[in-house]
């Protein structure tokens, strides 16, 4: 071999390590900058933030925004109430107040009687009369004519005093009672056996002459048909 070829050998030789070594020390490519991803309001997907977390609060803040993410808005009348609250929303539970149940019957009010006398335009066609009255007791109370009151009924003036309970009279639709009504003052205090003698409400009412014999039994809290006993005092409106 001659020198000129192994000095062209050792040339090539040298200039290949050269390259070698060369092409170690040379640093990588620098990498692209990172670029965040535009932020699209109508886009589910679109992020914020950087994709790498520099600190806690970057960690906190990536945390709440993929909870956020996850909640979707309910759409009205979808099955869904529309007033969900939103995210991080402070929800206040309201306090439910039980209300008492609203009365659903009207009590009735006992109310006494205005007046114990029988009103104008009441008579009824025919009246039966019960033990303790007679036919001037009924003219009184009606409001009516006793001597028309025992023709209609076909009666004699003889007759009235005697007649027996159950005699049916036939009442005046006209006319009235000439004189005073009341037989004796009332409001007062009726004693059994002393102040009259009668046994039955009926007969009380007639020694009033204007009175409902009801109107006295409702106020002293026992039957109009009740039998009364000696001694016994009523309370007369």
């Amino acid at each position: 071999m001659s020198r000129n070829s192994r000095g062209a050998i050792i040339a090539s030789t040298l200039l290949l390590a050269a390259m070698l070594i060369s092409a170690c020390r040379q640093p990588y490519s620098t990498p692209p900058a990172a670029t965040n991803t535009p932020i699209d309001p109508n886009s589910f997907f679109s992020t914020p933030i950087p994709s790498q977390p520099t600190s806690m609060q970057d960690v906190e803040h990536m945390t709440t925004q993929t909870a956020a993410a996850a909640i979707v808005t309910p759409t009205p009348g979808a099955g869904t109430p529309a007033n969900t609250p939103a995210a991080g929303a402070t929800v206040t539970a309201t306090a439910i107040i039980n209300l008492p149940a609203t009365a659903t019957a009207t009590q009735a009010v006992a109310i006494a009687p205005t007046s114990t006398a029988v009103p104008s335009g009441s008579r009824p066609a025919t009246y039966v009369l019960k033990p303790g009255e007679f036919p001037y007791c009924i003219a009184r109370r009606f409001n009516v004519d006793p001597d028309e009151l025992l023709r209609l009924s076909g009666l004699s003036a003889a007759q009235a005093d005697s007649l027996s309970a159950g005699t049916v009279l036939t009442i005046p639709q006209s006319g009235s009672f000439p004189g005073d009504r009341s037989w004796h003052d009332h409001p007062a205090t009726f004693t059994v056996g002393v102040t009259y003698d009668t046994n039955t409400v009926y007969g009380v009412a007639c020694y009033y002459g204007d009175i409902e014999p009801s109107v006295i039994a409702q106020h002293n809290g026992i039957s109009v048909d009740a039998t009364l006993s000696a001694g016994q005092t009523l309370n007369i409106p």
